[in-house]
This record gives structure tokens, sequence and C-alpha cells, in this order.
């Protein structure tokens, strides 16, 4: 599999390079944030389960702002955005190792992080699709997920090898970050120039994506049920140290890289009817092992398991790109597609910070299992949803 990449990574053309170049250094630093991110705060400010979700707001804010940032900077093309948004990450990520005296200061740097970040969200699909042959768009985004995830597993890895025998901090790990954001803004400076959108395609919804918008909803409250909760149990619940979360990253980095690009295919040739369906179907019993596991098994055997629906969220979180791909089918002009993916971003964030807070009051108030039986409910909704997906005739 590494080596198919490779070859096609070296018969491709240039900005597909840059850009592949750009995806995988700047997953390589997502993934040391992601692995050390809580242990910081656990470490450093002894928050608790309420206050971890409360940190959730100013760390998803910006994805509720991203169609407004995205019109404020529309003189921008998306490959000019998407390189001012990794220079955010790098500027974020050097603040919050040298500046975070307090939780509030922390805050602050990371929310410039997060705005970075979220403005790369749609971009990355956007311009994966630009970059792909016709009618081979799930094929693409399924090459850049895996080339996410190898990358990931390297930065799993570095922080694993890191903490256990070179006594690495957490500064030393944001700081490695940085430079890899840095780096992936002039890769992604150096693609060519781009047609940016006119601003009155910005800050617009329109009801032939009434769908798409619905699907990114449903997606936006799940994905902040497993991003918040999910390894803050295996943190808090469960006592697992960074080391170990970082293992999980690195299994679940390994299968994604053997199972994204056959996960593309499945977009291009089964549809997105059938992928986002059996995802929904499958997140139903993730969610209530997640949640159950402690009172259905021993604690060692509840720890495999919980570690097992960790690492299948993480491969099942890639289905998201058949979302895009169905935008792109039903899109009444490819001038419409950026922008709706930024709407679709905002308005999954408007939902996922809701959920961020109203499931750390339950947590609070009945226990971390009725958090993930909420998840399951909405991947049931979302199921529902997923087979009402018609593509049209074109």
């Amino acid at each position: 599999m590494i080596k198919r990449l490779k070859q096609r990574y070296t018969h491709a053309g240039g900005d597909v390079r840059r850009f592949l170049a750009a995806i995988a250094v700047t997953s390589f630093s997502a993934s040391i944030v992601e692995a050390v991110f809580n242990n910081f705060l656990n470490e450093n400010f002894t928050v608790s389960s309420l206050t971890r979700t409360l940190i959730e707001i100013p760390r998803e804010t910006p994805g509720l702002l991203v169609m407004f940032f995205s019109a404020l900077l529309f003189f921008l093309c998306n490959r000019r955005l998407a390189a001012f948004a990794m220079a955010l990450c790098s500027v974020g990520l050097t603040l919050l190792a040298s500046r975070s005296a307090s939780i509030l200061l922390t805050l602050v740097w990371l929310f410039i992080y997060s705005t970075g970040q979220h403005l790369m969200i749609p971009l990355q699909s956007g311009i994966g699709m630009e970059l792909a042959r016709k009618g081979q768009d799930g094929r693409r985004l399924g090459q850049i997920n895996a080339i996410r995830n190898l990358c990931a597993i390297g930065g799993a890895f570095f922080i694993f090898i890191g903490f256990r025998y070179l006594h690495l901090s957490f500064s030393g790990s944001f700081l490695t970050a940085s430079a890899g954001f840095l780096c992936g803004a002039i890769l992604l400076y150096r693609m060519k120039i781009s047609r940016p959108h006119p601003p009155s395609m910005h800050l617009r919804l329109h009801k032939e994506y009434r769908l798409f918008y619905w699907l990114a909803i449903l997606f936006g409250t799940r994905k902040q049920i497993f991003l918040t909760f999910a390894p803050w149990v295996l943190v808090k619940v469960f006592a697992q140290p960074v080391q170990n979360i970082a293992i999980l990253l690195t299994i679940g980095g390994i299968l994604g890289i053997i199972l994204q690009p056959y996960l593309g295919r499945l977009i291009d040739t089964r549809g997105e009817r059938f992928v986002l369906a059996g995802e929904a179907l499958l997140l139903i019993g993730v969610c209530l092992l997640y949640g159950f596991a402690g009172d259905l098994f021993s604690a060692p055997i509840a720890l495999l398991v919980i570690g097992g629906c960790y690492i299948a969220d993480l491969l099942l979180m890639s289905v998201g790109m058949a979302r895009a791909t169905y935008l792109k089918k039903i899109a009444l002009t490819p001038d419409h597609i950026m922008p709706a993916l930024a709407a679709s971003t905002s308005l999954d964030h408007v939902f996922s910070i809701a959920t961020a807070v109203l499931c750390g009051c339950v947590w609070q108030t009945f226990g971390y299992q009725y958090v993930f039986l909420i998840g399951a409910v909405v991947a049931g909704i979302n199921l529902v949803s997923a087979l009402r997906i018609r593509i049209p005739v074109k």
C-alpha cells in the first residue's frame, strides 16, 4: 500500500504533489497535538470533566465561524486561504508552547490554532476534488485520507518514543507540530493560484442542499461526542497515559492506510447512500459498546473493547468524504461547492458546541454511559437520513 502511494505521488502533477506533501506534514503535526492535548490539560491544570467540556467552546467556536471567515477572506483563492489557515495553526501552537501560564491564555492560543484547523476542513475536500480526475473524487479523497493516516502514525509514534524514552515535554511537542504546520503553509502557498469565489457565493444557504446540510449537522453532533468524550473516558475513567493514546492512534492510522483508498473506491462504485448508511449502522454499535462496555465486561476486557471502539470511530470519521462527493454531484454550479462546504462546517459546529455543553452536563449528572447513549440515538437518526440520499441524473 505504501509503495503504491509512493508511485502515485511520483507520477502526480506538481500541484498534486505539493498538496499531498502539505497534507502529510500537517497530519503528522495534528496527530502530535491530538495525542498530547488531553494529558496536557489534565497534568497542567487538573480540569474536571465539566471544565474539559467547557474548553470545547473556544476550541469549536472557530468551526462555527468558518463560513464568516471564508466570506471575509473572499479575495483569497482556496489554495492561498489554505496556506493562511496552516500559518494560523503554526502561530497558535507556538504560543501554546511558550505562553500557557494560565488556562485563560491557553484558551486564547487554542482559539487561534483551532481557527486554522477549521478553515482547512472544507478546503481539504474542496481542493482534493479540484485535483481529482472526473468520476474519481472518492478515490482522490481516499488517497488523501490514507496519506493522513500514514502521517498520523508518524506523529503518534513520535509522541510514544518521545515521552517514553526521550523526556519530550508538552512544549517540545507543540513546537514540533508548529514547525510542521509552517512547512505545510509554505507548500500550499507554492501551488498555482486558482480563481477566488465571487463574494455573492458566500453566506448563503441553498434549499437544494438541505439534506447535505442536515447530514453535516448530524455529523457535528456525533463527532463532538467522540472527539471530546471518547479520549476523556480513556484518560479519566480508565486512567490511560499519553503513550497508550498514541498507540491507539497508531493502530487506527495503520488500518486507515489500508482501508481509506478502498473506501474512496466504494464511494465511486456503490455511491454515497450505501457508504453513509453503513457508517451510521456501525456507529450505533460502537456508541453502545463505548458507553456500556464497563458495565458488561471486566475492567481489562472493557478497556480492550473501548480501545477497539475508539479505533473504529477513527476509521469511521473518514466516511465524511462521502458527504463532500455527494455535494459535488448535486451542486447546481461548481462555484457553490466551496461556500457550501464552508457553510456545512459552520452548521455542524453550531450543534457540536451545543452537544459538548449538553453532554458535559449529562456526564456530570448521570455518568458517561448516557453520553454515548445519546450518540447511538443520533447515529440512528443519521441512518434514516442517509437512506434518503438520491443522486440526480445529469
